[in-house]
């Protein structure tokens, strides 16, 4: 229960109670232009008002609140266009990131990225996707600390989170592990090699499959 998860959190409660509400807008779980009340928040989370002004302070910031006067607030959760523009604007720093992790990533963190790709085919093998997905992500984001960039690892950081929370219910192909592993494959080999030009073109294969995979769910 979202009570559970603000409790158990090391991070400040402001921060994990944005967290929550902010995949629940994502998600559909509240609604888009669905009225955002104090009292009804409170009580759903088990929190106070001043965490949940904070929260509601950062949540417009991002876009995914309006505050409509003499009206209050509302969520605003992300249309298809808003999806397919992230996946566009993603394309492009996620092909930057990978030519910066060529560039910068020790051996070390190539050796973390193989093992990665290592979980990703085991579990592949057992059919098991959460965990595949999991590894999925963990895969990108040790290509976004590979890049030493932090601005670029925050952008791609926000991008992954809007994306993977706002996800349809899961429906795959027989072949969707495999494809994904194979594609993630290639772009771990160019790494591996410190192929640049090999990274970039697995990379935007690897990004327009993958928002060609998102959007068919919408259609």
């Amino acid at each position: 229960m979202a009570k559970n998860n603000l409790e158990t959190s090391a991070q400040p409660l402001s921060a994990n109670l944005f967290q929550l509400i902010q995949k629940d807008i994502l998600s559909g779980d509240i609604p888009t232009d669905s009225k955002l009340t104090e009292q009804t928040l409170c009580k759903k989370y088990n929190v106070s008002r001043t965490p949940l002004r904070e929260a509601f302070r950062q949540l417009e910031s991002e876009g995914l609140i309006k505050n409509i006067p003499n009206r209050g607030a509302f969520a605003v959760g992300l249309s298809n266009r808003d999806i397919s523009d992230l996946f566009d604007m993603r394309y492009m720093f996620e092909i930057q990131a990978v030519e910066w992790a060529i560039k910068r990533m020790t051996d070390e963190e190539i050796d973390a990225l193989k093992e990665t790709v290592e979980f990703m085919e085991f579990y592949t093998l057992k059919d098991d996707t959460d965990k595949v997905l999991q590894f999925n992500s963990q895969f990108h984001r040790l290509i976004y600390e590979g890049t030493k960039d932090r601005i670029l690892q925050k952008t791609l950081y926000m991008y992954q989170t809007y994306l993977k929370h706002s996800a349809p219910a899961k429906s795959y192909s027989d072949d969707y592990l495999k494809t994904i592993l194979a594609e993630h494959k290639t772009i771990f080999d160019a790494i591996e090699s410190r192929n640049v030009a090999a990274g970039r073109k697995a990379m935007e294969h690897h990004m327009n499959q993958s928002k060609m995979r998102r959007m068919a769910k919408f259609f």
